[in-house]
């Protein structure tokens, strides 16, 4: 560190002054962008988010050309006239919670592209007459919770683009339609989601009675309804009505239902929500108000406890085109009305342990039969039978364990095309399967299997088209195994094997095949005569296995196929040969995780990478494996010009490989002269910065941290007059760099340095890097700052070989510490005396002096 000194400063400063210089210009200017900038860009010059930013208005940095804007949780509280107009372009405008109370007259004028208005959860207090003119093409307008008690006032009645009103959670009291709703000819969806409607009388509905709304839904879930007047909907058309939680007993719900006579709707929800329930338990005639409501769907929804024999359940709707029932802990069905229209009944999450067949085959025009996430249903022993309409079978995400599928199961069904057994628990296929003939479509994944890879179990399935049986755990034997599947399109069994881990012809009769999925097979070989057959094929999945190679020959004959999924196997590289048969066709290709080797022996491989970028998939987990050097590197990264290097190139190469390794051992060697140089620059740079909060700063070795505080911290503190002194183990910041708070706690706030030369100050390099920096800093100001304390047990040969050190000692007056009383007496009466000098004293110091 001493000799560093003698360098001429031209020869240190420039590229340090560079370094800082650029930091200083790059850092405010970031943050300073950060600042003006406080809205986050989602999409370039169309979406921006400026979320909880507590601005009053539109942000300045918003281009007019924004499409959609997210003001929400800011405090807007006041809309004035024109308050958008910089923002013409708008289609989306998101005001919630703006802490917002008055919307005056023509707010959101010239908006004529804004197509949704989202204004939940502002207290309005006030709102013009034509506080929402302008909004020529709004589509949605959202104010939920915005305190809205009555519909008469809300100045909506010209918005005749409007599809979605949603009032939710407001204080609304009456149903009662204004006369303006019949000009809200677009009007889809009509929401009074929890609000205060307690009666619904005769006339409140007159409005949609005139529009005749065939389309439109109307929600009243969660309003205590008390009482519904019968002919209140009488003559009234809705696409949709929902009535859920709104009854606090089976009475009232009663009653109610019977006030929809004369309704006609296209889907009717009745039932509670799973969290809000009041009524627990179906009673008989519950549902009797719905025999005068004329209804295509009928859904009911959350009722946890049904009586048995519940007959009255399909009473009045025994003529619904379908029926949902959902989340109702119905164990069995019970009598099924004569003569029913049912077509599709739907039950998802309820409480049956058998498939009850029976009772459903009652239904004599039932097409569609769903029966989901039942998690007690595990036996299918009855038989839909003489159901000649039957087409789709669901039954899957259940627990169903049954053998010999599907003979017995469906007695009688002749025209049932789809078959959903997925997601359950084991099934055997072992039996006969000719009564599903006309099967287009059949599911069984993740359901264990028993039959199929053994036994040519679908020989009857003639015009199957889908069949998905992924891990089934299926391990497929027999070459016969898809015989009779002449017709199939979609072929999926991924997660299941394959004897000896190898495909061999296993697709020879599948020539309509144009989607295969086979990955996850642990298939290590596939047979060159594989996908002879396979012209059509499309679609090919085969990733996720332990394939070596991709032969030419085996995938050849796929001139159709347009998406390839070679994915995560352990091929090293595409040959030449392999290149040249992918097909022209082929519009998505995926030979991700791979294991590719990327050196200059596959130079054609690599350049062929680069040029067909559009047709890959996952291009950044294309990435190299060998050699090591250059593992985990993406294959797009690999430089093709050093396969083509010269003489002068490599030699050049050495030379700068040299150069850097030379390089980087002097920063290793000089760190501290290096970092020395930074700081002495910052030292110029702040030196006008020198405060006065410390009298001195103490430099000293951390083992004579006891002397110090003994014999220095406490006689200067504690006298009179106090000092203040700064030390490194109590002032300096947490979470600072040391450097920094040298120089900013340190030098920068103190007006004399102390430094305590022990044999242990010798030996510490940060002493001796505090030391010089103070020198740098008494040679910067021009004046005498250091005061040198000398322990008596100094080592005097140490001290000798620390030139810089031992000459400063040569050249100015120290101090020297003796415990002989005389010696301590004129050490203090020096030492207070530098101190003095140049002190600052406040009120209290003068009173106490």
């Amino acid at each position: 560190m001493p000799g560093l000194l003698k360098m001429p400063w031209r020869e240190v400063l420039p590229l340090w002054t560079l370094v800082v210089l650029l930091q200083l210009v790059l850092v405010p200017s970031q943050l300073a962008g950060c600042l003006l900038n406080p809205c986050l860009e989602v999409i370039p010059n169309k979406t921006f988010r400026c979320m909880g930013l507590n601005i009053s208005g539109v942000p300045a940095e918003v281009p007019n050309t924004t499409q959609n804007l997210d003001l929400s949780f800011s405090n807007l509280k006041s809309l004035g006239s024109n308050y958008f107009s910089s923002v013409p372009e708008l289609q989306l405008l998101d005001l919630t919670r703006c802490h917002i109370h008055t919307i005056e007259d023509n707010s959101f004028k010239d908006l004529h592209k804004l197509s949704t208005l989202i204004l939940t959860a502002n207290s309005l207090q006030y709102l013009g007459t034509a506080a929402f003119y302008g909004l020529t093409y709004l589509k949605k307008l959202v104010l939920v919770e915005t305190n809205i008690a009555s519909l008469t006032d809300l100045p909506i009645g010209h918005l005749h683009t409007l599809q979605e009103l949603n009032l939710g959670h407001n204080n609304i009291a009456s149903l009662k339609l204004p006369k303006y709703f019949t000009n809200l000819t677009s009007l889809r969806h009509l929401s009074f989601h929890s609000n205060k409607i307690t009666y619904i009388s005769k006339g409140d509905l007159d409005a949609l009675r005139e529009a005749n709304r065939l389309n439109l839904t109307l929600v009243l879930s969660l309003n205590d309804i008390k009482y519904i007047e019968p002919g209140s909907f009488a003559k009234v058309h809705l696409g949709e009505l929902v009535l859920r939680s709104c009854f606090e007993n089976f009475n009232v719900m009663h009653t109610s239902l019977q006030g929809l006579t004369g309704l006609q709707v296209n889907r009717l929800i009745v039932g509670e929500f799973s969290d809000s329930q009041r009524l627990v338990a179906f009673q008989r005639g519950l549902l009797s108000g719905l025999c005068q409501v004329q209804m295509q769907e009928f859904v009911l929804i959350c009722f946890r406890k049904i009586e048995e024999n519940t007959d009255t359940l399909f009473n009045c709707i025994g003529n619904v085109s379908s029926i949902r029932l959902v989340d109702v802990q119905l164990e069995e069905v019970s009598e099924v009305p004569m003569f029913s229209q049912v077509k599709q009944l739907e039950c998802k999450k309820c409480k049956f342990k058998e498939v009850p067949a029976m009772k459903l085959s009652l239904f004599k025009e039932l097409r569609v039969v769903r029966i989901t996430k039942t998690k007690h249903l595990n036996t299918f022993r009855q038989k839909f039978e003489s159901l000649r309409n039957l087409e789709v079978v669901d039954l899957s995400e259940n627990h169903l364990s049954f053998t010999r599928c599907c003979f017995l199961q469906f007695h009688k069904c002749p025209n049932l095309k789809y078959l959903n057994l997925s997601f359950n628990s084991d099934i055997s296929m072992v039996g006969d399967l000719t009564n599903l003939k006309n099967l287009l479509y059949l599911d069984l994944q993740h359901t264990k299997l028993v039959g199929p890879g053994s036994y040519p179990v679908f020989l009857s399935l003639q015009k199957l088209v889908y069949l998905d049986i992924s891990h089934t755990r299926t391990h497929v034997k027999s070459e016969c195994t898809f015989c009779g599947l002449n017709s199939l399109q979609v072929l999926k069994m991924a997660g299941n094997s394959f004897e000896h881990n190898k495909l061999a012809d296993n697709f020879q009769n599948l020539s309509r095949l144009h989607t295969l999925d086979i990955s996850s097979c642990k298939l290590v070989q596939v047979d060159r005569s594989t996908f002879d057959a396979l012209s059509e094929l499309k679609n090919l999945n085969i990733s996720n296995n332990k394939l070596l190679s991709f032969d030419p020959v085996v995938y050849k004959p796929l001139r159709a196929l347009t998406a390839l999924d070679f994915s995560n196997n352990q091929v090293s590289v595409l040959l030449d040969s392999a290149l040249e048969i992918l097909p022209d066709s082929l519009v998505l290709l995926d030979i991700s995780q791979n294991l590719f080797e990327c050196s200059c022996v596959h130079l054609n491989f690599l350049k062929w990478i680069k040029e067909k970028q559009e047709l890959l998939q996952n291009k950044d987990l294309m990435i190299c494996h060998t050699p090591a050097y250059m593992k985990n590197m993406s294959l797009l990264s690999f430089d093709l010009s050093s396969c083509h290097l010269n003489a002068s190139t490599v030699a050049f190469s050495v030379i700068m490989l040299l150069a850097a390794v030379v390089f980087l051992f002097l920063i290793y060697k000089y760190y501290f002269q290096l970092y020395y140089s930074l700081v002495l620059l910052s030292g110029c740079k702040h030196s006008a910065e020198r405060g006065d909060t410390y009298d001195a700063f103490v430099i000293h070795s951390s083992k004579d941290q006891d002397w110090v505080m003994k014999e220095l911290v406490e006689p200067l503190e504690g006298g009179t007059p106090p000092f203040q002194l700064c030390l490194y183990y109590r002032d300096f910041l947490p979470g600072v760099p040391i450097v920094t708070n040298i120089i900013e706690e340190g030098f920068l706030s103190s007006r004399n340095v102390i430094a305590v030369i022990s044999t242990d100050f010798l030996e510490s390099k940060w002493c001796s890097f505090e030391f010089d920096i103070a020198q740098s800093w008494q040679l910067i100001e021009g004046k005498a700052g250091i005061i040198m304390i000398v322990l008596e047990e100094v080592n005097k040969t140490l001290l000798r070989q620390r030139l810089g050190l031992s000459r400063y000692l040569r050249r100015n007056t120290y101090l020297e510490w003796k415990n002989k009383e005389i010696n301590r007496h004129i050490f203090w009466r020096q030492l207070t005396g530098v101190l003095l000098e140049g002190k600052k004293w406040n009120h209290e110091e003068v009173k106490l002096m």
